[in-house]
């Protein structure tokens, strides 16, 4: 038998008897997968882990607490023979042979008459691995094997084309800040399946080399606007392509609802009947301000932080911003696209009972090749920008949270 590979097979064990052999961390480990199967689960087990014990105890396997017995596979479509005893191992081995029952061992793979392959999962694909040659069965070769098809399904790098009708819509992608390996698992992979990329300029620009060349790669900053404002053209581009039958992602920087008028986007594509696919990202409100060694809440120095955006300046009319609820705020202040407007706003927060040594950082291109970060007060933090020609994008944080991190300036 040794010399035969074994033969794949799904097993559909939804309602039929499944009996677990011991109750230790083997059990515990296969157990999921098998109540996730649906299976009529019963482990023989004296004693259990206390993840086990607490299967149990929800009612998702039925647990017989005594050592195994000759009879216990009987009616069994399936059996996972894992306890301590060699002696009940092969007793209960011999048994499954008699009765029929596909049998896998924990203690002794060729004396099993089934393997458990190294498994995972994608968005409705279950990758299954087994070694077929048995004499050089490696366990942590299978699971490498696995995990890497996994994450390359998971991460767009391997990319299977779906051969059914796909439904057309679009996707509205969170990017992250900047950086291409902190866009999601989901993001990439919708990425990776698109027709058309919408992008605007903050998104992870390196993901688009990767995309396949018959991908329409079109910058949201170059869309001709005529007589529509630039946020309309870009609508009316997402309800174009997607009414042509395409898969259209819309890609943003960071989330696609901080401050990145998503939900513009997605209101005027359930208007014209598009089905849109939300799909978050990492905000750069906070991620650029860790990837910079400032963490915008710290034990003992802010319990709070508070994004704010400073597009406009705090003396504008359009301003929605209480400026002078924010300088009584202790915790940290997180402002994004403020840099052109940072020295009016470092004075209203001083205005209103901000200490004017208050320390501000300034992360430009967080979390890129090009980061840097450059450190001020509230009282020097104008003349810094103009001093050190810091450009958007850039990320201030304002707080006693800039001299925490391994990065604060001396």
């Amino acid at each position: 038998m040794a010399e035969h590979p074994a033969y794949p097979v799904g097993l559909r064990l939804s309602g039929r008897r499944v009996v677990v052999l011991g109750g230790g961390q083997v059990a515990q480990r296969r157990l999921p997968a098998l109540i996730a199967a649906g299976a009529d689960i019963t482990l023989v087990s004296p004693q259990a882990t206390p993840s086990v014990e607490a299967m149990a105890d929800a009612g998702e396997i039925t647990w017989v607490r005594r050592p195994y017995q000759d009879g216990d596979l009987g009616e069994a479509w399936y059996a996972l023979i894992a306890t301590s005893d060699p002696a009940a191992n092969t007793a209960a081995s011999a048994e499954a042979e008699r009765h029929r029952v596909w049998c896998v061992r924990s203690d002794d793979a060729d004396q099993a008459t089934a393997w458990t392959p190294a498994t995972g999962h994608s968005e409705g694909v279950t990758v299954a691995v087994l070694t077929t040659d048995a004499r050089g069965r490696d366990p942590r070769h299978t699971a490498a094997i696995r995990d890497a098809v996994v994450e390359g399904l998971r991460d767009g790098t391997l990319v299977a084309p779906h051969h059914r009708t796909r439904t057309p819509g679009v996707a509205l992608v969170g990017g992250g800040p900047g950086d291409p390996d902190l866009i999601t698992v989901r993001g990439r992979r919708l990425l990776a399946a698109a027709d058309v990329v919408i992008a605007d300029r903050l998104g992870p620009r390196d993901l688009l080399a990767e995309l396949p060349p018959h991908v329409e790669v079109i910058d949201a900053a170059k869309i001709p606007y005529g007589r529509y404002m630039a946020q309309e053209a870009i609508n009316n581009a997402l309800i174009e392509h997607a009414k042509q039958g395409k898969s259209v992602v819309r890609l943003k920087g960071g989330d696609p609802y901080v401050f990145g008028r998503g939900m513009e986007e997605v209101q005027a594509l359930a208007e014209a009947g598009i089905p849109c696919t939300v799909v978050p990202g990492i905000s750069s409100s906070i991620s650029v301000p860790s990837a910079a060694g400032i963490p915008v809440t710290h034990r003992g120095v802010a319990h709070e932080f508070t994004v704010v955006s400073g597009h406009v300046a705090p003396d504008d009319e359009r301003s929605l911003a209480d400026w002078p609820s924010l300088a009584k705020l202790t915790g940290t202040l997180v402002v994004l696209m403020g840099v052109d407007k940072i020295g009016k706003i470092a004075e209203t927060l001083v205005a209103h009972g901000k200490s004017p040594e208050t320390p501000v950082a300034l992360v430009q291109e967080g979390t890129t090749a090009a980061q840097r970060r450059v450190d001020a007060t509230l009282a020097t933090v104008a003349e810094v920008v103009r001093a050190e020609e810091v450009k958007p994008p850039a990320v201030i944080v304002i707080g006693e949270v800039v001299n925490v991190g391994p990065s604060a300036a001396p």
